[in-house]
């Protein structure tokens, strides 16, 4: 265990406390890669657009540019707070495990070492969620796709997106990481919010299953929830809660809704701001239960280079395309992040 403290990373953070207390400081976060997909026609899946025959006119040329962006904002994420970034991030809309060591291979992250977790899920898009982490942080278990079911027209089932349910040790304890990518608004918020219930049920049955080994277990759970903080798939079905006074043991926190109830959100959709990219964490992370690190704070990452600048989507998030155009952006959604802190004895 203790050498857990020797890597050259872990710098500290000074908060400016009566004791000038010391502390640890480790980051973990979610980005919504907007369509990362490689160039390949796959027939098993609807990816024909984003092909170089394609309406877009994807090519190598436009992927790797893709690439170049992206590995830019992940490179900064945290950094002020810990030189290494982020210890664990969260993925949403990447079509296969190539495009991702594709993307943890590029010069601007590759020294991190960013390892990959990944299944191939049965979303008809093709697109999937995954995992990165740094082995200096976090070391893996066991992972799992949990199948998402739908109910289909006729009475026929099919399934959507899969959640990623990963088990490792981060920093030599346990920790259990959920990352989602729930069904769209696609229809309208009130007939589609069925599909993400099923998701939210997906995820609160496995946490109620780690809670009764353990309640003080240390959970994330993140990702493109495609509903806000307060929407009930987020507060009925899965119980998070947005106020700390009101926590129990167990229970699962939302840091977002202040964000959400102050306007401040993470995309942009009809000149609106929403947060549909969250972080939740469990009360084994709060400074009254943890014996390790705890949450102090979170963050969206945003900076002036990822905002159009002009046309239709001026203020928003800076998207890849604008319709079929290619507009070198970087995801129609900014990256959030939590960070953890433990203090130096």
């Amino acid at each position: 265990m203790k050498n857990i403290f020797l890597f050259s990373a872990f710098l500290f953070l000074s908060f400016q406390a009566a004791a000038q207390q010391q502390y640890r400081v480790v980051t973990i976060g979610f980005y919504n890669l907007e369509n990362l997909f490689d160039t390949i026609n796959d027939p098993k899946i609807n990816d024909d657009e984003f092909t170089p025959a394609g309406a877009k006119g994807y090519n190598s040329e436009v992927f790797n540019d893709k690439l170049d962006r992206l590995t830019e904002v992940i490179s900064e994420i945290a950094v002020e707070h810990t030189p290494e970034g982020l210890a664990i991030l969260g993925v949403a809309e990447v079509e296969n495990r190539s495009v991702l060591e594709a993307l943890v291979a590029h010069s601007k992250i590759k020294s991190r070492n960013y390892q990959i977790i990944h299944h191939d899920s049965p979303d008809l898009r093709g697109v999937d969620v995954g995992m990165l982490y740094n082995p200096k942080y976090f070391k893996l278990k066991s992972s799992e796709p949990l199948n998402v079911k739908l109910n289909g027209e006729e009475g026929k089932g099919f399934f959507t997106r899969d959640v990623l349910f990963v088990e490792g040790y981060f920093m030599g304890e346990p920790l259990f990481v959920f990352v989602n990518h729930w069904p769209s608004r696609r229809g309208g918020e009130e007939a589609s919010a069925p599909a993400r219930f099923a998701a939210a049920n997906v995820v609160k049955h496995k946490v109620d299953s780690l809670k009764a080994v353990n309640p003080d277990y240390k959970i994330i759970i993140m990702g493109d929830m495609n509903d806000e903080p307060v929407s009930p798939s987020i507060t009925k079905v899965l119980g998070a809660k947005g106020n700390l006074k009101e926590l129990q043991r167990g229970d699962i926190y939302n840091p977002w809704v202040d964000f959400y109830k102050k306007g401040i959100g993470s995309s942009a959709f009809q000149d609106s701001w929403g947060l549909f990219d969250q972080v939740m964490l469990t009360t084994g992370f709060m400074k009254d239960y943890s014996k390790g690190y705890y949450f102090h704070k979170a963050v969206i990452f945003k900076r002036d280079y990822m905002l159009q600048k002009t046309g239709r989507y001026k203020g928003y998030p800076k998207r890849t395309f604008d319709g079929n155009r290619y507009i070198g952006g970087y995801s129609d959604h900014f990256p959030t992040y939590l960070i953890f802190v433990k203090p130096i004895e």
